[in-house]
């Protein structure tokens, strides 16, 4: 084991970019280590269910150039996990042609490993039948039924594939669905370096200069490993790392602050420090990693619920704010009266924004706004059934009575036409599950290919 290993993260998400010059900088730290996240379900559950990326191809493919130009130059490893935004099938292929692509195009060599994270509905059902399958949070319980209607199933991969592809001789790792530290754990922990260190760091630096301030995910961030500590610093010196930005990001999406499970255990926090060793560098000391006694990976899956359409207009009646929840409620029974023969097969909501438009019945300053804007949602079986209904509930709270009423030539503002959009299916995350497994390494076969010009 070295004295330190330098780990390189280009950006918060492959695709979200980074300026060149802190790209540069960032390579002056001469990294051991490019690693980047592709993926999150921050997005929600569409890109999932659908199989589609959330990042177009052209900014994947500009991230991609440079860091396997940078990563092979080097002769350092490349580490992408999470590929295509949600790592199941659809997406690993889409960012493996982008890929293969950019090596075409820039006449690049090197040993690539593919690892999927799919796994099929009947061994998630076998698992299920032997007990094996638990929920991650409150979710509903899984059945059978739900999991024949989800359209693609990806597992959290832990560091152990990609460990065992580095093993392998790899140059560049693809990776389907990944624990979002391990791709940047996976080489220290092989080289021997503490698992809670390498773990705590993979946890900062997934994310890249969010952890900085000022903040953004489309920036540059090194972490340097050593033997009893990590430390960490934005590449570009127009932000600095803090302990409290640090330390904050450290409880970014966690609902323990002190327990922080993967797979195969958690890292525990209890006993972590945080240090300012420079006005841009702080210094962690005391993560430690506690192995469970079973490996568990989290297992993802979304389903098609409906058809999605909406409408996006205004108000700025005095009047007619004051009466708003009298006219919602009256346009949705008008609504639910028209299309009562549909009953069962469709949904209607109101977004109200200028008025609790963000937490809803959750917010603890409700305060009137002089204007509000409002999207109307319809969710229904058939596109053209959401359609219908988006359509009559526009017209009909177009058109809606209320007390004091002036002008009836329409109480909305619609800044676009056509008024109503096509958002598509909608869809819902209908598995987020833990299962056990024998092995870390059963579920994500490597593949390896020799890329040449």
């Amino acid at each position: 084991m070295k004295n330190s290993m330098v780990l390189l993260s280009p950006t918060a998400i492959l695709g979200y970019g980074f300026p060149e010059s802190s790209f540069t900088r960032g390579l002056s730290f001469d990294p051991d280590l490019i690693a980047v996240d592709a993926g999150s379900t921050d997005p929600g559950p569409y890109y999932l269910g659908s199989g589609k990326p959330f990042v177009p191809r052209g900014a994947v493919k500009r991230d991609m150039a440079y860091l396997l130009r940078a990563a092979l130059s080097r002769r350092i490893p490349l580490l992408i996990g999470s590929a295509g935004g949600s790592g199941a099938k659809p997406h690993l292929d889409w960012c493996h042609d982008i890929l293969l692509a950019v090596a075409r195009e820039e006449g690049l060599s090197f040993r690539l490993a593919v690892i999927p994270a799919d796994i099929s509905k009947e061994l998630l059902l076998k698992k299920m039948a032997a007990g094996k399958v638990e929920p991650l949070g409150p979710v509903p319980p899984l059945t059978a039924e739900i999991v024949a209607e989800s359209t693609y199933l990806a597992a959290q991969m832990g560091i152990e594939p990609l460990v065992a592809a580095l093993e392998g001789g790899a140059d560049v790792i693809l990776a389907g669905r990944c624990y979002d530290p391990s791709i940047f754990a996976a080489l220290p922990v092989k080289e021997g370096y503490p698992a809670g260190l390498a773990y705590h760091l993979g946890k900062i630096l997934e994310c890249a200069a969010i952890a900085a301030l000022p903040g953004s995910g489309s920036d540059c961030m090194i972490g340097i490993l050593e033997e009893d500590r990590f430390l960490i610093e934005p590449a570009s010196r127009e932000r600095r790392a803090t302990v409290d930005s640090v330390a904050a990001h450290t409880l970014y999406e966690k609902g323990d602050p002190y327990r922080l499970p993967g797979p195969g255990g958690l890292l525990d926090l209890h006993e972590s420090s945080f240090e300012q060793v420079t006005e841009r560098r702080v210094a962690v000391k005391g993560s430690r990693f506690l192995p469970s006694p079973s490996y568990t990976v989290k297992v993802e899956g979304a389903r098609l619920i409906g058809h999605r359409v909406i409408t996006i207009a205004g108000a700025r009646d005095p009047r007619f704010i004051a009466s708003l929840d009298q006219v919602i409620s009256g346009v949705k029974e008008r609504t639910s009266d028209n299309f009562s023969g549909d009953a069962g097969r469709f949904e209607l909501f109101f977004h109200l924004y200028g008025r609790n438009g963000v937490m809803g019945p959750q917010e603890p300053r409700p305060q009137a706004s002089h204007e509000v804007g409002i999207v109307i949602e319809a969710l229904a079986e058939t596109s053209e059934l959401a359609e219908a209904v988006l359509g009559f509930a526009r017209s009909t709270m177009l058109h809606f009575g209320f007390p004091g009423r002036i002008a009836t030539a329409g109480n909305l503002a619609f800044p676009y036409s056509p008024s109503d959009f096509q958002v598509g299916g909608a869809y819902a995350f209908s598995v987020y599950h833990l299962m056990s497994v024998e092995h870390p390494e059963e579920l994500f076969p490597i593949t390896y290919e020799e890329v040449r010009p």
